[in-house]
């Protein structure tokens, strides 16, 4: 079947590009390389990602939709600033979504699947690991929590809510990680949490997260406003 004159009206991009553009401007941005406020350049970010500025235009594109950077009519952008109603916005949005899908999720977690997540809540607690492979092994553990109920819809919502709670959670536990106690704290909280799983009460399951989301969203709040 033929397609129809002027269905298509742009050419298709190289979608592979622009995602990996866009992963690495993210990247930089939730790991602090790119810190709030910050300016940079379009062609700049192009030249050391070795692509031209297309790609860099799209990803950029993504990346204010996700709230992470605010586009310039220059040829330039700026990493939008830590904002405390930014961030109380992100966790509100979390606590309508985590909540159920973990309530549905405890019930589907075989006894296999909480071995694993024990023996990667006792690395949370282990002071030589470096912070970059400590959230990499927190945002695994949380999507194996609620991986088991859910949908695909649910992961794209909870990847970008991810994404942009990140680096204000990043900015609150990265001053406290020089503190030794931090380890053991992070180590517990998790170990709380999955014990609620492993009870599979959905009630306990649902109180532990949210408890567990105002606990972070309180130390990424102190991080970037004060005690107030």
């Amino acid at each position: 079947m033929a397609v129809p004159d002027g269905a298509f009206v742009r050419p298709v991009k190289p979608q592979s590009v622009v995602e990996q553009v866009t992963a690495e401007i993210r990247r930089s941005i939730v790991f602090g390389e790119l810190q709030p406020g910050q300016e940079f350049s379009l062609r700049e970010t192009a030249a050391h990602l070795g692509v031209s500025t297309a790609p860099v235009r799209e990803a950029l594109r993504v990346l204010q939709g996700e709230g992470l950077i605010i586009a310039r009519r220059a040829r330039s952008a700026v990493v939008a600033p830590a904002d405390p109603d930014d961030l109380r916005a992100i966790y509100q949005l979390r606590r309508l979504i985590e909540p159920a899908i973990a309530g549905r999720s405890c019930a589907r977690l075989t006894d296999a699947d909480l071995a694993g997540l024990e023996q990667m809540v006792a690395a949370f607690g282990d002071e030589n690991a470096g912070i970059d492979a400590i959230y990499e092994a927190h945002r695994q553990f949380h999507l194996a929590l609620l991986g088991p109920a859910a949908s695909a819809w649910d992961l794209r919502i909870l990847e970008t809510l991810w994404n942009a709670a990140e680096r204000y959670v990043r900015i609150g536990f990265g001053r406290l990680d020089p503190v030794p106690a931090e380890h053991s704290r992070r180590g517990l909280a998790h170990q709380e949490l999955l014990d609620a799983f492993r009870s599979r009460d959905v009630d306990g399951v649902q109180r532990a997260v949210l408890r567990h989301l105002d606990d972070n969203e309180r130390i990424a709040r102190r991080a970037i406003v004060g005690d107030a």
